[in-house]
């Protein structure tokens, strides 16, 4: 057993050093044999930056290291910068032999009759197993050791109990927001649970990796938690002296704890939460790669369920399954495709870390062949690192035979990949009919398409001149080197995706452009960006931002949206040029963007290539230089303008491995590309002076919105005053509506409301008509009456009947109330809603009923459509655009902008009956949809 760094001998502890040290160069001269012997390493030498290893060369690192010391290294030695780091973990890892005792395969279950069909949450499906099998495994989590530790279903339901009574108890409210920042463990799986037993929304974040990067880190998490308005956040205690830095980039947030700590509270005596509805928000998911512009997917627990739901029976899945995982649980194929997947069909789910999976990416396949899973995956990244791994002797013995489904997404899958690995193990019993290229994205929760199991890898070679010329896909037929690409499968079950042009007109199939998609998982828009919602939505479809076509109803991906380049009218397509530079001998694979620099002049975009290498030799680089540009011309028949060798870890990467072409783009524009990092320090002291600017930047701007609120609603107050002064002694209606009308526009204008009109001349001038409008805030009301020169009688529910004073103004305003829960006073107030039409006088409603925060159009009532149907006067629709963002949901901070009143087209009745009030209705919100800038939120 080797001993700690205390109790070890100088003279070991030295030879330890020095063998580190050989160890190291050895690596380094064979990773990069022109080098050999210019760079020694020493202990401060830094792993990535000075000797060029990257995530490959770690993980073959790990496995030398532990051969030469004969020991199992912890998951963490990936982490280390330096060799002294290293060094510090091998001093504190007690020696073992490499040979592991073999992993128990999963204890067998009975197999589940039915399914949690008829719930509505995520939290009624865990009641639904805890009422039927509390003792049945579901998670087998390996952390460091061969030993699995397991999660009945009762075990979770404990611990998320308590972790739910702690976050009540520190008086967290319905809906709140609660971040997770904790590594694949039990603790995990509890927590999020526990989050959503306390009626709070879960918001899964990533630790940071090394402490070289946590300055990016914390900029890019600091800007979610503010965009999400994260009160708690939950970490480990490992990561609290990074968390806490969090607070400077989110000065809202209010609490940092550990799962420990929540434990630890007193808990008795708290009531449960409400449990949530289908409607009720269930996670708030962002974006790969959320920067400057944080885009948190709202996803429901409805949502998630349809999801879930449709890809179950797609891959037609049972108890049977068993699903082997290694995918974070911040990114939306490991949390929902995984584990959510896993929970509801109570399917067996064996995880191991992300970090687990990068030091040794064959203990994926090894517990694949343990617990004799089916159900397995990953990006293509996952895939191409075993390869790389795969010896004869590691092979021997492994049997994939029960793995039917080895799915490939979340990245642009690999045709060359996919092939070597089913070629590589097809001696342990993979098969190719296994392979499954998936495509979804987080705006649909996860799954989009996705083929029927025992398909296998479909390819599609199209003429390379007709696809970038004409967008056509042809079928290749001539000898020119074709395109290939790999079919995604067709939509799931419920779910429909099209192709259009930039003009937004659908495609024929094998015609290139824009792919769109709906389906009752589409998110209704991103959390707290109306401006990126209004963005995502083409009316009822969803832009998921890449291109590609469709053949005999498969989804086949060319590329994003973004990252394509036109070129003498044609269209370059970077990931098939990134995938033939990186394999120019000398580039790191996978480490290449190519994307356009557009001249600001002649807007002309210049063709960039960005490729990592560790070769330093001039004339190496030459001829690397020279080969790159030898492969852009082969491919897309154009030279490269431009083309930079950097050194490792310069092209910029999301937490999923995607690369970042649009920030590597900018910092080459911004002439930092390929610059080191700064030292830690002096990032601590950078982020803690941007933190005392934002927090004083947040001040002043609080107590702008304060002085700013407290003006409005004395305009408003005073609007209110004037009005009941000269309007309310009128003796006619038309009379008091006039006065109000002018009081509004009044008050509006010095709130800094202003106020645009078009389509106001479509008005009835006398004739009666019913007008409805979206609702989106308590200042619809006002920008009506201030935008409509003639008088409405609005509807309001009976409540406000209850102060006198507002029942005088209201009423004398010509305001009929409605009562909303005692059916024969309803019948009345509907009686004299009639009466109020046959009297010429026109009625105004909101036909949603109420309002939310969130950005979306809802379904529409139908008493305003059959009073006009049975009335026989028509329905005046009228959108409002903006009102939402000048006074918020159920906030009372308004704030100064513009609002667009649009007024349609009278729609007449032509026959009587509930079908004419049903097209009414649709009508009336097809105007308003397509007017208000506002996605759909709900079917009508």
């Amino acid at each position: 057993m080797a001993r700690s760094n205390e109790t070890r001998p100088p003279q070991e502890a030295e030879a330890l050093q020095r063998r580190l040290l050989e160890v190291i160069d050895a690596l380094v001269r064979e990773t990069r044999p022109h080098q050999a012997g210019t760079r020694r390493p020493t202990l401060e030498t830094r792993l990535d930056r000075d000797l060029g290893l990257d995530s490959m060369a770690r993980s073959e690192l790990l496995l030398r290291l532990e051969d030469a010391f004969a020991v199992t290294l912890p998951e963490n030695v990936l982490m280390a910068d330096t060799p002294a780091e290293l060094l510090e973990i091998l001093l504190a890892t007690p020696g073992t032999s490499r040979e592991t005792s073999p992993v128990a395969p999963a204890a067998d279950s009975a197999p589940v009759e039915g399914a949690p069909g008829a719930a509505e949450s995520l939290n009624a499906v865990l009641d639904w197993h805890l009422a039927r099998h509390p003792d049945r495994v579901h998670l087998h989590i390996y952390a460091g050791d061969d030993t699995p530790r397991t999660l009945s279903y009762a075990d979770l339901e404990r611990g998320a109990r308590g972790i739910a009574a702690a976050l009540r108890r520190r008086g967290l409210p319905a809906g709140s927001r609660v971040a997770l920042m904790l590594p694949t463990e039990p603790d995990y799986f509890i927590a999020f649970f526990g989050i959503l037993r306390a009626g709070a929304v879960p918001v899964p974040i990533y630790p940071p990796a090394r402490p070289a990067q946590f300055e990016e880190h914390l900029r890019r998490h600091g800007r979610i938690l503010t965009n999400a308005g994260v009160e708690i956040l939950i970490t480990v205690p490992e990561a609290r002296r990074v968390a806490r830095l969090l607070r400077a980039e989110a000065p809202r947030l209010a609490a940092i704890v550990t799962v420990a700590e929540l434990d630890a509270s007193t808990t008795a005596g708290i009531a449960d939460a409400e449990s949530p509805t289908a409607s009720s928000l269930a996670l708030l998911q962002y974006t790969s790669g959320s920067t400057g512009d944080p885009k948190g997917v709202t996803l429901t627990h409805g949502q998630l369920l349809a999801n879930i739901r449709a890809m179950g029976e797609r891959l037609e899945v049972t108890s049977r399954d068993v699903f082997v995982s290694w995918l974070p649980l911040y990114h939306d194929m490991g949390l929902i495709g995984a584990w959510l997947g896993s929970l509801y069909h109570a399917i067996p789910l064996v995880v191991m870390s992300p970090l687990a999976f990068l030091a040794r990416p064959l203990r994926w396949l090894e517990l694949i062949h343990h617990h004799r899973a089916s159900l397995s995956g990953g990006p293509n990244f996952g895939y191409e690192l075993c390869l790389r791994s795969l010896t004869p002797e590691r092979l021997q013995g492994l049997d994939l035979s029960s793995w039917r489904i080895a799915f490939n997404g979340a990245e642009p899958v690999s045709a060359r990949t996919m092939q070597r690995f089913a070629e590589a193990l097809a001696p342990c019993g993979l098969r190719p009919g296994a392979l499954m290229p998936v495509y979804g994205l987080a705006e649909a929760a996860v799954g989009l398409c996705i083929s029927p199991p025992g398909r296998g890898l479909v390819l599609d070679r199209v003429e390379r001149a007709a696809f970038t010329g004409k967008q056509q896909a042809r079928p290749v037929h001539g000898r020119e080197p074709p395109l290939t690409f790999v079919n995604c499968g067709p939509p799931l079950p419920g779910y429909a995706v099209h192709i259009v042009d930039r003009d937004g007109r659908e495609l024929a199939e094998r015609h290139e452009g824009d792919i769109e998609f709906r389906g009752p998982s589409a998110t209704a828009g991103y959390y707290d960006n109306p401006t990126a919602s209004r963005e995502l939505f083409d009316g009822e479809w969803l832009r998921t931002g890449d291109r590609g076509y469709l053949a005999d109803g498969d989804l086949y991906i060319s590329g994003r949206v973004k990252d394509v380049l036109v070129r003498g009218g044609r269209n370059l397509y970077p990931y098939d040029l990134e995938e033939a530079i990186g394999r120019v001998e000398g580039v790191r694979k996978g480490c290449v963007a190519v994307f356009g620099d557009p001249d600001p002049e002649s807007g002309i975009e210049a063709l960039v290539v960005v490729a990592e290498t560790q070769v330093d030799e001039p004339a190496r680089r030459h001829a690397i230089t020279q080969a790159i540009r030898d492969v852009t011309v082969d491919i897309v028949n154009v030279p490269a303008d431009a083309i930079r060798l950097v050194p490792p870890h310069s092209v910029l990467k999301t937490s999923s491995g995607k690369l970042r072409r649009a920030a590597t783009a900018e910092l080459y524009r911004s002439g930092r590309l390929g610059q080191g990092g700064a030292p830690v320090w002096r990032q601590a002291l950078g982020l803690a002076a941007r933190a005392g600017t934002q927090r004083a930047r947040l001040w002043l701007a609080r107590l702008g919105e304060r002085l700013y609120a407290a003006y409005a609603w004395g305009v408003f107050g005073l609007g209110a005053a004037l009005l009941c002064m000269l309007a309310m002694p009128l003796p006619r209606l038309a009379w008091r509506w006039r006065v109000a009308h002018h009081v509004a526009r009044l008050a509006a204008e010095l709130a800094g409301l202003s106020i645009e009109r078009h389509g106001v001349d479509r008005l009835p001038r006398r004739a009666p008509c019913v007008l409805v409008a979206n609702h989106a805030s308590y200042l619809d009301a006002l920008v009506l009456t201030a935008a409509l020169p003639r008088g409405f009688r609005y509807l309001a529910k009976a409540e406000l009947q209850r102060r006198w004073f507002s029942r005088l103004v209201l009423t004398r305003m010509g305001v009929l109330f409605v009562e909303r829960f005692d059916p024969r006073q309803a019948t009345r107030d509907t009686q004299r809603i009639f009466a109020a039409v046959e009297g010429d006088d026109s009625l105004a409603f909101f036909p949603e009923g109420t309002f939310h925060s969130q950005a979306g159009v809802g379904a529409f009532h139908m008493g305003a459509f059959v009073i006009a149907v049975q009335s026989g006067v028509p329905v005046l629709p009228v959108a409002l655009q903006g009102t939402r963002d000048a006074l918020r949901g159920r906030e009372w901070l308004p704030h100064p902008g513009k609002v667009r009143v649009s007024v349609g087209e009278a729609i007449q009745p032509t026959t009587t009956g509930w079908a004419e009030a049903v097209r009414l209705r649709d009508a009336a919100r097809s105007f308003i949809l397509a007017e208000c800038g506002e996605p759909d939120r709900g079917e009508p």
